[in-house]
């Protein structure tokens, strides 16, 4: 996939370089802020625990004809994610008290992975490139690896607070197919609500 060009001015490619970490981070942060910061601000801890355990591995990087980074989508696997991080990472970061009441409210927002089903892990793209067609790109990108690790199908969730992503989804051929109210956990989400949404990999 290295090399292959989404269109005329973005290139997509894996991962990211590790000169990229904190900018990785800090894009992420923006992106995914309002859902997170309830239990992740700092913002200085958020970004220097985001920069601790991002993950070059699980992602497809879009970027302009210069190399410059414009967006991320993350994936999970059996491996691994784009964040994931352990306690000690957490504690390192929040210390142990901080720790231990973060981890559990945290995993209350990952998947499961399940057999023939590709699982997004984000997408978010720099400000300054938005509306340039990076985010379809990274799609596109996304759905064609899958395709070729033989995935079925391709699953992710987003929150109500986030329209603009819905509308890019559903555009793209993502349906709706469960939406959960995570009731009285919205005094320390950012968000109401969140929709699963697949897209079947056509062969």
């Amino acid at each position: 996939m290295t090399g292959s060009h989404a269109s005329p001015k973005i290139e997509i490619s894996p991962g990211f370089h590790d000169s990229e970490r904190d900018f990785a981070a800090t894009l992420f942060w923006q992106a995914f802020q309002a859902k997170l910061a309830p239990l992740m601000r700092p913002q200085a801890k958020a970004l220097a625990f985001l920069a601790r355990t991002i993950d070059p591995a699980f992602c497809l990087a879009a970027r302009s004809e210069d190399g410059q980074l414009l967006g991320l989508a993350g994936f999970k696997t059996d491996k691994g994610a784009l964040v994931g991080g352990t306690m000690s990472d957490l504690a390192e970061t929040y210390g142990w008290i901080g720790a231990l009441w973060r981890a559990p409210l945290l995993a209350l927002l990952e998947r499961d992975t399940r057999p023939g089903v590709f699982q997004m892990d984000g997408i978010f793209v720099a400000p300054q490139a938005r509306g340039l067609g990076v985010g379809t790109a990274l799609l596109g990108a996304i759905r064609e690896h899958a395709r070729d690790l033989g995935m079925g199908e391709i699953s992710l969730d987003v929150i109500d607070t986030n329209p603009r992503a819905r509308a890019l989804y559903e555009r793209f051929g993502f349906t709706a197919t469960q939406t959960t109210d995570i009731g009285p956990l919205r005094h320390l989400f950012g968000f109401r609500s969140s929709t699963q949404m697949r897209m079947h990999i056509m062969e």
